[in-house]
């Protein structure tokens, strides 16, 4: 078997596309899979270090920029799309499937066009630009909000859940360590987050006075991670600042509480993790999707929700030392956490493209044994 997995920029986009490459990885351990994607994007950094290949094409967003980058954008697409399709040849993938980001668009599309089964994946409610026009191509649309099937093709959309990589999935099982401190983990995403990295700045006065005492591991992005740690540097608090975290299964294994934006895929890695979170949407989101998903979470008692523009050291410190300091409060955070979590995505996905390529076998077969006849 050969698969293309297509996408990235963001890791919203890239890990769903991790951990259904693990899945298929795992039911057959001679499954070849590779990645297309850019050299911009996060995937250029990621996925050497764990043993995939990427393979890259010169393709820029489109939307929400100016004229010059624009035209730029709309040059580079039958560009991209010849650069898919030389990798696509060179490869002989069984199936491709975009996993949404700027690479997924041209090479879903090179696949169309070859006859290459396709299928994409949507992590958001309401789907991007790319995905809808993909949806009038791809054979399979796989989408994780129930409300995404009626802007799709109907016949094309199956309910699969935003799939986690199964080392999220693996850490709710661990018994819990006893420990004289709290961990807290902050990210603001794969690229960071400036008004969560300003605010727990402004909370760290009060943080160093907690007790128990609280270790943080705070993911900054690139650009504030020199600011950050020199912030850190004032106050008597223990901090492993970063600008990206590798491993962050790893991490929610030893996580107390984490503090991050509310975009699908940080989501569903938490609920798999069955881990207690506040959540801080980014309020310039498509339609606001993330303040939609944190609020799903807010509601269910899985989750604290903090919207940005009430957003303070003062508010946020006062939330952390609440959970924190309460060990049952975490407790049932964690447990409503967990029944939201949907660790079997990935194995729907794969079933679903496995029968997506079997069918492709069968209808080549008859199409050979009708032209023989």
């Amino acid at each position: 078997m050969r698969v293309v997995i297509a996408g990235g920029g963001t890791g919203g986009h890239l890990f769903p596309g991790v951990a259904v490459a693990e899945e298929f990885i795992r039911r057959d351990g001679r499954t070849q899979v590779i990645f297309i994607g850019t050299q911009r994007g996060i995937e250029s950094r990621w996925l050497g270090p764990i043993g995939y290949e990427l393979r890259t094409i010169n393709v820029e967003g489109i939307k929400g920029r100016g004229a010059k980058a624009l035209a730029k954008g709309f040059y580079q697409i039958p560009q991209s799309i010849w650069q898919s399709r030389r990798i696509l040849k060179d490869f002989h993938p069984d199936i491709v499937i975009g996993v949404g980001g700027y690479a997924s668009g041209p090479a879903v599309l090179a696949a169309c066009f070859m006859g290459i089964p396709t299928a994409i994946a949507e992590q958001n409610a309401v789907p991007g630009v790319t995905n809808k026009i993909l949806g009038l191509f791809a054979d399979k649309i796989f989408v994780t909000y129930a409300q995404t099937a009626a802007l799709f093709p109907r016949d094309k959309v199956l309910l699969s859940g935003n799939p986690v990589r199964a080392a999220f999935a693996g850490v709710r099982r661990l018994p819990k360590e006893e420990r004289w401190f709290r961990n807290l983990l902050i990210f603001g995403g794969s690229q960071g987050a400036r008004a969560i990295n300003k605010s727990v700045v402004e909370m760290l006065p009060e943080l160093q006075k907690m007790e128990p005492k609280v270790h943080v591991l705070h993911q900054t992005g690139n650009q504030e991670a020199e600011a950050v740690k020199k912030a850190y540097a004032g106050y008597d608090v223990a901090a492993n600042v970063t600008p990206f975290i590798t491993d962050m299964a790893g991490v929610y294994r030893q996580t107390d509480l984490i503090i991050c934006r509310a975009g699908a895929t940080s989501l569903a890695e938490i609920t798999a993790a069955g881990k207690a979170a506040i959540l801080i949407p980014f309020p310039w989101a498509a339609d606001d999707h993330q303040t939609k998903n944190a609020q799903a979470l807010a509601d269910a008692g899985a989750a604290v929700m903090i919207p940005e523009k009430e957003l303070s050291g003062k508010k946020l410190f006062a939330a952390v030392n609440d959970l924190l300091s309460d060990g049952d409060k975490i407790s049932l955070l964690e447990e409503n956490s967990a029944r939201l979590g949907k660790i079997n995505a990935a194995e729907i996905i794969v079933d679903a493209c496995l029968q997506l390529t079997a069918k492709k076998r069968g209808d080549n077969f008859k199409t050979a044994k009708k032209r023989k006849i």
